[in-house]
């Protein structure tokens, strides 16, 4: 199992490496995004409008970070601040201006975050590419937890958690 970990931490590690260094963060990524939301779930799919929008701000490392949903015309707007904690890491924290801070990591071109919330676990992920970006969610129910493992000595004890909706979109950028 410990041969395992490893090799994925490596992986993981060598393909950072290959990511394109060129990519500048939060510069290159500046704009406004638009496309469609896909959701899924157990029940289907439906499909909303979104928009994405990350811009500077008057303040040294404060970007305006919004989300915008749409649902038969109606737009659900979401005004938070990407804020960099240091960049140098590819530490940032997602401010929801209500109290919420959500940490927020960069690899390469992809932000990610993790966070919970009433019984849920979201894994949040943005890449960014010239002129377009893929944003997704992934939600979990933390309280249909599964433990396995924890069997022999050498077998860790693994909680995994059943994924139940995914969201994703790819938007395209239509103004820096």
């Amino acid at each position: 199992m410990k041969t395992i970990i490893r090799i994925i931490v490596l992986s993981v590690t060598i393909n950072l490496g290959a990511q394109n260094g060129d990519f500048v963060f939060p510069d290159d990524a500046l704009g406004i995004y638009k496309g469609d939301l896909v959701v899924e779930n157990s029940n289907g799919k439906e499909i909303y409008g979104m928009e994405f929008h990350l811009q500077p701000t008057d303040s040294l490392g404060n970007y305006t970070y919004k989300i915008v949903y749409i649902a038969d015309g109606n737009r659900q707007e979401r005004n938070y601040n990407l804020i960099a904690k240091d960049t140098s890491r590819g530490e940032y924290v997602v401010d929801e201006n209500n109290g919420i801070l959500l940490p927020a990591k960069l690899f390469g071109n992809r932000l990610y975050s993790i966070f919970e919330v009433q019984n849920s676990l979201l894994i949040t992920t943005e890449t960014f590419f010239e002129d377009y970006m893929l944003f997704e969610i992934v939600f979990s129910n933390t309280s249909g937890a599964m433990v396995s493992g924890a069997t022999e000595e050498d077998v860790p004890k693994v909680t995994s958690y059943p994924v139940t909706v995914s969201q994703r979109a790819k938007l395209i950028k239509v103004k820096n």
